[in-house]
């Protein structure tokens, strides 16, 4: 006779495959595996191989058939990743990503069947969001909803928060803003107003009472990154700046990374990418596009959103970017420098292709003996406060230090 917890445990297992295998068609013939393009001739044979042992092996595949489909999600990822790495990334074939795709999720259908921790289904569902195209109307994004809500519960998350709170009891110095260096400040300006007077004369200008709706002024907080995404795999930037000779990029969860790097000070991470919304829809949801993007030449969904988020200390060294950029400040404070593209010859931008829109000079702690035109060049400065949003016109240089834990969402547009 079974054990309680034991039959507890099949029975949830039981749920949950029930739950995930209503993500998939009820039969293997109704499952596609088209690809985009041509692929090694090898891996169409493996793809249907995994296919026909997660529908003909019982339901849920356990033992020897999930071992199988395990290794078979393996050999997949493993193949598709030799490609994904041979060359620049937008010389990566779609249907190779796709590959990487069906990889992670026979991967993770496999972890789902057998019975274990959950974790690993999880991380591979993010590599195939990160790393892979959609497939399956996106049923990556589907699966690890459903994961997610039962993974067991965490460490208090008010335990985690108040860690991170405590960093730092007294708030940093500010730099000192002089008025006739700092930038102009507008509370709600019509589309019209701002577009004759900042867009199409490209001027920089700080905007307030626009984002005061957002959910996330109100929700978001480190506490709240952890119960909505602790257990997800994102990418991270290691070090101060990317312009360090030690910064690289490592895949962790959120929750490793706010227990490295935000509520330890002595270490350096941030959290930059413009995949997290499509990855956790949950924090799409409680932003929106600016109104004044609608002024811009592209479609919505050619607007590209990118998430900042890390500790104090954190720098984005002067550079410039080749669109119309919104900078919303939900929580922490920045500071922010910028510089006109005419004064470019005077900031010293790398000589490299890969770093030819970054200046060689330390903003905060100049070398004039080494660049001295740098004296030449006239600036423009905020501090930039929750629930404003700056806007960085395109090819303005700019420079931004964070000055506390800090989460901004950044939208560039044409």
């Amino acid at each position: 006779m079974a054990a309680p917890g034991g039959e507890a445990a099949a029975a949830a297992g039981d749920a949950l495959w029930a739950e995930v295998r209503a993500l998939l068609p009820g039969a293997e013939e109704a499952l596609p595996l088209a690809l985009s393009g041509a692929v090694e001739e090898c891996v169409p044979p493996l793809l249907r191989r995994a296919r026909a042992l997660l529908y003909g092996a019982g339901d849920p595949p356990r033992g020897p058939a999930a071992a199988a489909l395990r290794r078979l999600g393996d050999v997949l990822r493993d193949y598709a990743w030799e490609k994904l790495n041979a060359g620049p990334w937008r010389d990566v074939g779609k249907a190779w990503r796709q590959v990487y795709a069906y990889g992670c999720l026979f991967g993770a259908l496999a972890e789902a069947a057998g019975g274990g921790p959950l974790a690993p289904a999880v991380r591979l569902c993010d590599l195939g969001l990160l790393m892979g195209a959609s497939v399956l109307d996106n049923v990556l994004a589907r699966l690890v909803r459903v994961l997610q809500a039962h993974l067991p519960g965490g460490p208090p998350r008010a335990a985690a928060a108040a860690s991170a709170q405590s960093v730092r009891v007294d708030p940093p110095p500010t730099p000192v803003i002089q008025p006739e260096d700092a930038l102009p400040h507008l509370h709600c300006p019509s589309l019209e107003h701002f577009r004759d007077n900042y867009l199409i004369p490209q001027k920089p200008v700080v905007l307030e009472g626009t984002i005061d709706h957002w959910p996330c002024m109100t929700k978001w907080s480190v506490d709240y990154f952890c119960q909505v995404a602790g257990c997800r795999t994102v990418p991270v930037e290691l070090g101060s700046r990317y312009t360090d000779e030690e910064w690289s990029q490592k895949l962790m969860t959120v929750n490793d990374f706010i227990n490295q790097y935000i509520v330890n000070k002595n270490r350096m991470g941030y959290l930059a990418q413009h995949q997290l919304f499509d990855q956790i829809p949950e924090l799409k949801q409680d932003i929106s596009i600016p109104d004044y993007c609608c002024l811009g030449e592209g479609e919505e969904d050619d607007i590209t959103i990118n998430a900042w988020f890390g500790p104090e200390g954190t720098i984005s060294p002067l550079h410039q970017d080749p669109q119309q950029n919104f900078l919303a400040q939900v929580f922490g404070r920045k500071y922010i420098r910028l510089y006109s593209p005419q004064d470019s010859e005077n900031l010293y931008p790398h000589e490299s292709h890969i770093l030819h829109n970054t200046s060689q000079v330390d903003v905060e702690d100049p070398d004039f003996i080494k660049f001295p035109n740098f004296r030449n060049a006239a600036s423009q400065s905020c501090i930039l406060m929750p629930g404003q949003i700056l806007f960085i016109p395109v090819k303005y240089w700019h420079y931004v230090r964070s000055l506390d834990i800090s989460f901004s969402v950044s939208f560039w547009w044409s």
